[in-house]
């Protein structure tokens, strides 16, 4: 059976010719060279499949950012197991979905056997603790880059906006570990000025989610860690460093990691190829090793896959849905808020003076500069070695 008559309804004559090893190469190609994060990632795809190939069209790409971005979880992942979706069915879903996020999971998972080791090289220690002092200032920069769009968006709305953005970044400054119900509250409350949802749902939700985080952080162990990874896959809104407010307290109070352990995991998930969620499998490696590495990575990444392969045909519906953009309305100037707001307590976790003296060379870098991220964490990694090499003291 031919590529066209395996794939969704629709499908262009020129995506009939894809193969699954041609889509395994591509993809492969992004999973190993995205460094950057998902503006990055989504220049990479629609070069390929849009310019280059011409396999999807361009509306429909633009689509399906559109409709990504409304979704919880790693919106340029699920752009690239749809696109997958698109020329291969499930088939390629699964491949495209794999090749794009495996090359940065395995040089994550190496990086974390480094780094966690329990003697690791006072190299490698005055590097992590480097680029981890340049964190703060890259979440800044993230939460400042999605502001202008979503505050533009909101003209009609921006007293609210201000009102979900500031409950996020004090959410995350102060309780990291409930900042899911404060985004869900956010988008709840925004269907709810809208006069789009019923009331019954809506409470019943709110009222589980609590009990479910209870019930799980109770286990320990496993249970912690998949509720971790699930807070990460299906419930962050707003882009990839929303990720850092839901985990870190989590993270430090389960014992798994001291605060500058995660302050080199955030910098690891930057500085490898592929999607920032990559950043969860530092937090399982620390909490299990290679197989709680793997189980974080499996749960955080499996709502991405279920999103398209369970409903990708109906994309263009969700995007249409007025509860969905209400409801992202509402959550995503929160989620926006959370990332400039766990700016605050990475800074306070910095042990060290001359992190400080990193810190404000990264903002240096990353605001009035304008440089890259990876380029900013990779010198602040330089600054750290060198700091220590003239005697500083590690954290």
């Amino acid at each position: 059976m031919d590529a066209h008559a395996e794939g969704p309804p629709g499908q262009a004559p020129a995506a009939a010719e894809v193969t699954l090893a041609r889509l395994l190469r591509e993809w492969g190609r992004i999973g190993v060279l995205g460094f950057g994060g998902p503006p990055v990632h989504i220049a990479m795809l629609r070069e390929r499949v849009v310019s280059r190939y011409r396999w999807i069209g361009e509306a429909e790409f633009e689509d399906a950012i559109a409709t990504t971005n409304l979704l919880p979880g790693p919106a340029s992942t699920q752009l690239a197991i749809f696109s997958g979706w698109r020329l291969r069915g499930a088939a390629g879903a699964i491949v495209g979905g794999l090749a794009f996020i495996v090359p940065g999971l395995v040089a994550i998972i190496a990086l974390s056997a480094l780094f966690l080791a329990s003697s690791p090289p006072e190299l490698v220690l005055a590097a992590g603790a480097g680029a981890g002092a340049a964190v703060a200032a890259v979440a800044l920069r993230a939460g400042a880059d999605l502001v202008g769009p979503s505050w533009e968006r909101a003209a009609d709305r921006r007293g609210r906006w201000l009102a979900y953005a500031v409950a996020g970044g004090l959410a995350a400054a102060t309780i990291a570990p409930w900042l899911v119900l404060v985004l869900l509250a956010c988008g709840f409350a925004e269907i709810l000025w809208r006069r789009r949802a019923r009331a019954r749902p809506r409470g019943a939700m709110l009222l589980a989610w609590p009990l479910l985080a209870a019930v799980v952080a109770a286990t320990g162990g496993v249970g912690a860690l998949a509720w971790v990874a699930f807070k990460v896959g299906a419930l962050s809104y707003g882009g990839g460093f929303v990720i850092i407010p839901l985990m870190q307290a989590d993270a430090v109070d389960y014992g798994w990691m001291t605060e500058a352990d995660f302050l080199n995991a955030v910098a690891l998930g930057q500085i490898t190829p592929g999607p920032v969620v990559h950043t969860v499998a530092v937090v399982g490696y620390a909490a299990g090793g290679v197989g709680g590495a793997l189980l974080a990575a499996g749960v955080a990444f499996a709502p991405s896959f279920a999103f398209v392969l369970l409903g990708g045909s109906r994309f263009d519906a969700v995007r249409g849905d007025p509860r969905a953009r209400a409801f992202l309305d509402g959550a995503g100037p929160a989620a926006i808020g959370a990332i400039v707001g766990v700016s605050i307590p990475l800074t306070t976790s910095l042990g060290e003076a001359w992190q400080l003296a990193v810190l404000a060379a990264a903002v240096l870098l990353l605001f009035p500069l304008r440089r890259g991220v990876v380029l900013t964490l990779l010198a602040a990694a330089v600054a750290g070695v060198i700091a220590h090499a003239l005697g500083a003291p590690l954290p």
